[in-house]
């Protein structure tokens, strides 16, 4: 009989160091998980600094290139209205000039109904020359009254063709200076028309540059949106993966310690005392990832209270009256003072326990 009970003390012990062993290794496995998650989520955390400098840095050069093309498009403005006063002088010069060509028209049929008038004097002259004029006019004369009327007509007559031909060549020399003046005008014209579309190609030229500049620069920013996105999933995800090894952890520690005998009795253990109102919530009240990273929603059945840190310290062991041993790893904005929050599995749970004051016990 004692042999018998000898092997199976010793069958006990051996599961129990075994068991202790398993839980040494799976502790130690789920420390260096955490570990793990921690540098990857502080070397993600780089990134994710590295891709917010680097996408700042991109929207200041695309603010500077904004900057330049509002300077060009000020420019290209002021370019388009002095061409578009240059153009007014064109169309003004245009107007002179066309004046100008009327008027020698004009003159040219001035000069025309002129020449008219020299061929039939040339005629006359052929016929009798001026001496013959004067001496017709003298023995053609009936009395000396009619003698001064008839020399008086012929010095007129002489005069006119005198005033004929100046008048022909002041005409002809007029024509001649319109037409100069028309050209220099329209070589003034043709010259300022060149200058000012020269200046609008080169700023068409160069405000296509910096547009594609700019494009290039918002597909820049975009990409670096993006990966800045999948950067934060993945970090999202490894502060996930860290909430679920804590709380994993944490279960561990809370099952490898020996639990009171009763809820309800603070018989034998030890540490600072105080009273506090307790309520209840639940992972469906509240988010699913506490202040501490416990990952609440994946674990609804741990052992976890919400704090005021000022009255409780962040992640203290603490004993509550009609709940058992806890850890204090979350917090929340009515949670004030001598208040605490306990987590139950669900909202049904929360609402059965209600509003109470209970002795809390911070065990470490």
């Amino acid at each position: 009989m004692q042999s018998t009970i000898k092997r199976i003390l010793l069958v006990v012990l051996t599961i129990a160091t075994y068991a202790s062993g398993t839980m040494v290794t799976y502790a130690q496995t789920s420390s260096e998980a955490l570990r793990n998650a921690q540098q990857q989520l502080q070397e993600k955390q780089q990134i994710v600094n590295q891709q917010k400098q680097e996408q700042q840095a991109v929207n200041q050069e695309i603010q500077g290139i904004q900057k330049e093309l509002d300077s060009i498009y000020a420019y290209i403005t002021k370019n388009q209205e002095e061409m578009a006063q240059t153009q007014a002088k064109i169309d003004e010069v245009n107007q002179l000039i066309e004046q100008k060509k009327e008027e020698i028209v004009a003159l040219e049929d001035k000069i025309l109904g002129r020449s008219e008038i020299m061929k039939k004097r040339a005629v006359a002259m052929q016929q009798s020359d001026n001496f013959n004029i004067i001496m017709n006019v003298f023995l053609e004369s009936e009395s000396i009254s009619d003698l001064i009327k008839r020399a008086s007509a012929v010095s007129t007559l002489m005069d006119a063709d005198k005033d004929i031909l100046n008048s022909q060549k002041a005409d002809l020399q007029k024509i001649e200076d319109d037409k100069k003046e028309i050209d220099k005008q329209e070589q003034v014209l043709l010259e300022q028309q060149n200058v000012l579309a020269a200046k609008q190609a080169e700023l068409d030229q160069n405000l296509q540059k910096r547009q594609e500049v700019l494009t290039a620069m918002q597909d820049k920013y975009n990409q670096i949106t993006q990966q800045l996105a999948l950067a934060e999933q993945d970090k999202a995800k490894i502060q996930s993966q860290m909430a679920g090894i804590q709380a994993a952890i944490a279960q561990q520690q809370a099952s490898a310690r020996p639990a009171p005998a009763q809820d309800t009795s603070s018989a034998g253990i030890s540490g600072k005392e105080m009273y506090v109102t307790a309520t209840a919530y639940s992972h469906e009240d509240s988010g699913s990832i506490t202040a501490m990273g416990y990952n609440i929603e994946a674990n609804p059945n741990m052992k976890l209270i919400a704090v005021d840190p000022s009255v409780i310290p962040l992640g203290s062991r603490v004993w509550v009256e009609g709940y058992g041993e806890a850890i204090a790893g979350d917090t929340g904005g009515a949670i004030k003072g001598h208040r605490i929050d306990i987590l139950k599995p669900n909202s049904a749970e929360a609402r059965v326990w209600g509003r109470r004051t209970v002795k809390l016990i911070i065990l470490n």
